[in-house]
């Protein structure tokens, strides 16, 4: 009994610290409490389906399921903030189209991330041939959980971006571009650059 205490104990504050850690991140990323709330929620989604499967199958909270929620709830937020990183920079981009900007954030990180949790996912579920217990669920419940992140930072995450997302652009005082226009850069040749399709701000103290 103090074994499953110390256990559960341990949990609480490992992902209360490390939601506090994502919740500085985000602030200094976007500053705004409403992207810190979204980005929190849509990775607390699937620990919460990953505890009700434990519950519903009876799993025993031991050493080798608690891990479960510290490896995918780490792996989902890095998903996560490369998804907005990526949007904040096309937010700015686009002068504050906010379909426009969740749009092209998808199609730069969507296809990475959904490949990477795919072999994630395969490189888990091997592990429930296992012929230890504590293996097959650790397998199980972390191929189970990253799944179920891919489909909330895919789907989920841009939903929310769009309904509860920034609304009005404020252009950085630092910024030296004020837009590009896509055909800028050549996707043939990256390192192509056509300059007459920039315009650059003179009076920018960079």
């Amino acid at each position: 009994m103090r074994g499953n205490d110390y256990l559960v104990q341990s949990l609480k504050s490992s992902l209360l610290l490390a939601i506090g850690l994502i919740a500085v991140l985000m602030a200094v990323l976007f500053g705004s409490f409403r992207m810190i709330a979204i980005s929190i929620v849509c990775n607390l989604l699937p620990l919460l389906i990953t505890a009700g499967l434990m519950g519903f199958f009876e799993v025993a909270l031991k050493p080798s399921t608690v891990l479960v929620f510290s490896i995918a709830f780490g792996i989902a937020i890095d998903d996560s903030i490369h998804l907005l990183a990526r949007f904040r920079q096309e937010w700015f981009a686009t002068r504050g189209n906010l379909m426009e900007a969740v749009r092209l954030s998808l199609r730069e990180t969507g296809s990475g991330m959904f490949y990477t949790s795919i072999v994630l996912f395969f490189g888990f579920i091997v592990f429930i041939y296992s012929s230890f217990e504590g293996t097959v669920a650790l397998g199980a419940l972390t191929s189970t959980t990253l799944l179920c992140a891919m489909l909330a930072n895919l789907v989920l995450l841009p939903s929310l971006m769009i309904t509860f997302g920034p609304r009005h652009y404020k252009k950085l005082q630092s910024q030296l571009i004020e837009y590009y226009h896509e055909d800028a850069i050549y996707e043939d040749d990256d390192e192509e650059i056509d300059l007459q399709l920039i315009k650059v701000d003179k009076n920018s103290p960079l």
